[in-house]
């Protein structure tokens, strides 16, 4: 299918864990096995390890599950929030293949000394050291690489060839003939070696091959393996939000119901801490609403009668009555997970170059080693002659380095990241670091610390905006509210007196009111004054309007009817942020603002940032949506973020870069994690991504092009066994040792000139 793909409604379709997969080719396999049934419509995500099926009803899942496993995998119906099968699935697989790399690697070390020694020393040979040899390869051949045989012959049964062909086929070829010419024997020399033959027996040496061919090879799919482990979680977190259940009205009695059986229409009551399980209206009631996970703003939303509010977000301190309007997959938070998991789905549909040359690579070699047979037979060399240089073929043309390439370099550089408080979670993440040239940026929690300040106490004439903020810091201690922590940090800070509040009384969305000194003391927003009918001077109406424009949060401490004072707050920027776009600007990228605050407070930040383009008030699911816009002028783009409201452009943007504090969703959507409280780390990440990338080319380069160069000369018959299995192990070592540079990577700071 398509990208643009329309997808059916969410209630229609089946969604399938996967196991067994492979590579590209296996997702591509399993959807065309599921697209064969009748009147069935599948996309395979190869990346998360699901398939997502309509036209097959729930109750008929069985269908799509016995066509996955005639396809040669295995596959179980997949509720949301139930990964439980696919986790362990991919936790069994992780385990085998680290419990056969360890056995490989512990049998090849003996295999290797004692087959290149006692093959060129025969002075050194004891009886039956033959049979040593071969028993010690029997377990790497036959165990061992049985991944590799298994998905060869799965492939073959669909008349298909992957790179586990051609492993498979060198594997067994190698052992098989050191096998058959060790049983045969010979009393004439075996291999030119270029000073001098090699004694007679030397084809113990193919044991070598099929050893170590195994052992990288098992290398490389175990890194894989690993790096692929969690590339469908966000899906699970994002779920994760909505709530469990719900307080529906009816008959004029609470009754507590699954979200899914709320219906467009009712009236559900949500407690304080409760989360709000639909989008809807307010019917009744007053109420902070912590809207953090869904916008990013860090204060909470104040909510009254007929104000909207979105599922997934927490009542903090008042009864909500709320009519619902949109339920189940039309909510917000459902349409979230809709977005990140098409673009998670369009991700897993970059088929890797590897793929692609290996689906004509494999065939023509195979191909060409039969025709090397054939040719040297009928040119009259002897069996034995014509049937090594056929196997010397495969040998050299097997590709262990191109298995390597990617991996090794991989794991280099994520290991090299973690150092540099930098985690890249793979592949895809990697490519799309080298083609960026926009990065859009979330404010709270990313630019910003997330952590309000009190910027000024103004005071109306007359009054002593000290001794206000005294009043201000009495009736908010003791509350987690985060403008209350503010107010009194700053009373703390500045030495501001302490005195006792009494009748401490939380207004619901609005703010608190306690008793200091004999005198009725209000401390809140703007809807406060409306609300308490409290007068507010001239002069402190126009602190509110300037205050408000700067994009500052304001709030208003009263005394009885009258405003005493206008207390502003704002986000703090971090000390890293223009730094971070300063180096950003000097690489050739674009910096956009995404956020969902006003425009006053979102130009204040891009100003302190360094940052021009700035688009503000920006809903959750309009954050994708503002991406995908700027995908389609033609750029490339890095999205920034810390939140679950960010979850969506995360997986939509080319590439998704998560900072330290950000939350579980936004962590698991992203395709690089910066652990380090320092935004320069994302330039770090950037350069560092780009720098994997070169060093995943080099090596694919350097691998196709031994290869390519190789097999000729093999076919020609100037190589022999030995020189072919050493230079078949060269190229890997020099893959690997490449991949190795990558870790002297230095972030470049003082070449930006930024600290």
């Amino acid at each position: 299918m398509s990208d643009t793909a329309v997808r059916p409604d969410a209630n229609e379709l089946l969604e399938l864990q996967v196991a067994g997969m492979t590579c590209a080719a296996c997702a591509r396999r399993v959807e065309r096995a599921l697209n064969a049934l009748d009147g069935v419509t599948a996309t395979v995500n190869y990346a998360t390890e699901r398939a997502v099926v309509a036209g097959v009803p729930a109750a008929d899942a069985a269908r799509a599950v016995e066509a996955v496993r005639a396809a040669g995998y295995d596959a179980a119906p997949w509720e949301r929030g139930d990964d439980e099968w696919s986790r362990r699935a991919r936790t069994d697989r992780i385990a085998s293949l680290r419990r056969r790399l360890i056995v490989a690697a512990l049998l090849t070390i003996p295999l290797c000394d004692l087959t290149i020694v006692l093959a060129l020393v025969p002075e050194w040979r004891f009886p039956f050291w033959e049979a040593a040899c071969v028993a010690l390869a029997v377990p790497i051949v036959f165990w061992a690489a049985a991944p590799f045989h298994r998905a060869a012959l799965r492939h073959l049964r669909h008349r298909s060839f992957t790179m586990d062909t051609l492993v498979s086929l060198g594997i067994t070829a190698s052992f098989g003939w050191a096998v058959v010419t060790l049983a045969i024997g010979s009393d004439e020399p075996a291999y030119w070696l270029g000073y001098g033959m090699t004694p007679a027996g030397a084809d113990s040496l193919y044991l070598d091959v099929a050893a170590a061919m195994t052992t990288f090879q098992l290398a490389g799919r175990y890194f894989e393996t690993r790096s692929r482990r969690r590339a469908g979680d966000v899906l699970n977190a994002l779920d994760r939000l909505a709530a469990v259940s719900v307080r529906v009205l009816r008959d004029g009695r609470e009754v507590l119901v699954a979200p899914a059986e709320l219906r467009a229409g009712e009236v559900f009551v949500v407690l304080p801490g409760e989360t709000i399980a639909a989008d809807g209206r307010v019917r009744a009631g007053l109420a902070a609403v912590d809207v953090s996970a869904m916008t990013g703003e860090p204060v909470p939303r104040e909510v009254r009668p007929g104000d909207d509010v979105v599922g997934g977000t927490v009542s903090s301190d008042g009864r909500l009555e709320v009519v619902a309007e949109r339920v189940g997959a039309h909510t917000q938070l459902a349409q979230m997970v809709a977005l990140a998991e098409e673009a998670q789905q369009r991700k897993a549909r970059i088929h890797a170059l590897v793929d692609r040359v290996v689906a004509v690579f494999v065939p023509a070699v195979m191909a060409l080693s039969a025709v090397v047979l054939a040719g040297w037979l009928l040119a009259g060399a002897a069996p034995r002659d014509a049937f090594g240089t056929a196997v010397t073929v495969l040998i050299i043309a097997c590709p262990c380095a191109l298995g390597l390439a990617t991996p090794t370099a991989l794991m280099v550089g994520v290991g090299r990241g973690a150092q540099l408080g930098i985690l890249i979670k793979g592949h895809d993440a990697l490519e799309a670091s080298g083609r960026i040239d926009a990065v859009v940026f979330d404010k709270t929690g990313t630019l910003t610390t997330g952590i309000m300040r009190v910027d000024a106490v103004v005071a109306r004439d007359g009054a002593d905006a000290g001794a206000v903020l005294a009043l201000a810091a009495a009736v908010e201690r003791g509350s987690e509210h985060a403008i209350a922590r503010a107010v009194v940090a700053h009373a703390d800070e500045t030495g501001a007196a302490q005195v006792a509040a009494t009748d401490h009384r939380t207004l619901p969305g609005l703010g608190v009111r306690a008793v200091v000194g004999g005198r009725e003391i209000l401390v809140g927003g703007p809807g406060l004054l409306l609300d308490q009918g409290v007068e507010v001077p001239a002069s402190l109406r126009a602190e509110l309007d300037r205050r408000g424009a700067a994009g500052h949060t304001t709030v208003v401490v009263a005394a009885g009817a009258t405003a005493q004072a206008v207390i502003a707050l704002s986000d703090t920027v971090k000390p890293s942020a223009a730094p971070a776009v300063a180096r950003l600007r000097s690489l050739g990228l674009r910096t956009i603002l995404l956020t969902g605050d006003g425009p006053a407070a979102a130009a204040a930040v891009a100003r302190a940032a360094g940052i021009d383009d700035v688009r503000s008030q920006v809903l959750p699911a309009a954050k994708a949506a503002a991406v995908e816009r700027l995908r389609a002028d033609g750029r490339r783009v890095a999205m920034v973020g810390d939140g679950i409201n960010d979850a969506a452009a995360l997986a939509a943007a080319d590439l998704g870069i998560a900072v330290v504090d950000g939350t579980d969703v936004a962590m698991r959507a992203a395709g690089i994690i910066v652990v380090r409280d320092d935004l320069r780390a994302v330039v770090d990440a950037v350069e560092l991504s780009r720098k994997t990338l070169s060093t995943i080319r080099g090596n694919l380069v350097w691998a196709f092009g031994y290869n390519l160069a190789a097999v000729p000369v093999a076919a020609a018959g100037l190589l022999n066994p030995l020189i072919a299995a050493a230079t078949m192990s060269l190229s890997s070592v020099l893959v690997v040792t490449n991949s190795l540079r990558l870790r002297s990577f230095r972030a470049r700071r003082r070449s930006a000139g930024l600290g």
